[in-house]
């Protein structure tokens, strides 16, 4: 297969809406979520996140990359006023709908509510979940850190509350996600249906590769 290569020169040089969707794209496939957050007069808020990561499994942690906030982030904002927030899974049901969620709405207008989803508050934190969604995570904010390269945050928290149908962990813990049709996300827009190949059991040195 020929291959193009662009130089540091050449990428710079791209347009910028055609830059920022090919180098979008380059790091794989992400996560597609939901994030839910309330403010103090328990207004909700809800947007869609592809920068979720696994942090560490104990404490459980994940991490999200925040984008610079020159202009109003209201998820940064919620989360900043009452230290909760929720992540939610996208599934294939639901993905058109949670894109809309991306659009720039005024802070008063609640996603929930003009993307048709519903909330669900539990007693045990603030912020809301998506009914409508299958895997559920509870978060309490940890800490961030600012990168200063481009002036994004990543944003830790522990997960202090999960949310999964029933039945659905498997003995050694495992979930399998593509049985609840959670997607993926490739760029800032394509969205992509998942499949699990097979499981591989954990590598040692000097013993054969096997499926579990």
């Amino acid at each position: 297969m020929e291959s193009t290569i662009y130089s540091q020169s050449d990428i710079q040089a791209l347009e910028r809406r055609y830059r920022a969707t090919l180098i979008n794209i380059l790091s794989g496939f992400k996560s597609a979520n939901l994030i839910g957050t309330t403010d103090s007069r328990g207004n909700h808020n809800l947007a869609i996140f592809n920068s979720v990561v696994h942090i560490g499994a104990k404490p459980p942690l994940l991490g999200m990359i925040l984008r610079p906030t020159s202009v109003a982030r209201h998820t940064f904002e919620n989360i900043n006023e009452t230290g909760y927030y929720t992540i939610n899974h996208i599934h294939q049901e639901i993905f058109q709908k949670a894109h809309q969620s991306s659009a720039k709405y005024d802070r008063e207008i609640s996603e929930f509510e003009a993307c048709g989803f519903f909330p669900e508050v539990r007693d045990t934190h603030c912020a809301p979940y998506v009914r409508e969604c299958f895997v559920k995570m509870g978060l309490k904010y940890v800490e961030e850190h600012f990168i200063e390269a481009n002036g994004t945050r990543l944003i830790v928290g522990e997960i202090i509350e999960l949310i999964l149908p029933e039945g659905s962990v498997e003995e050694d813990g495992f979930l399998n996600l593509a049985e609840y049709g959670t997607v993926t996300i490739s760029g800032l827009d394509a969205y992509f249906s998942t499949e699990k190949i097979e499981r591989r059991a954990f590598a040692r040195p000097n013993e054969v590769p096997k499926t579990l």
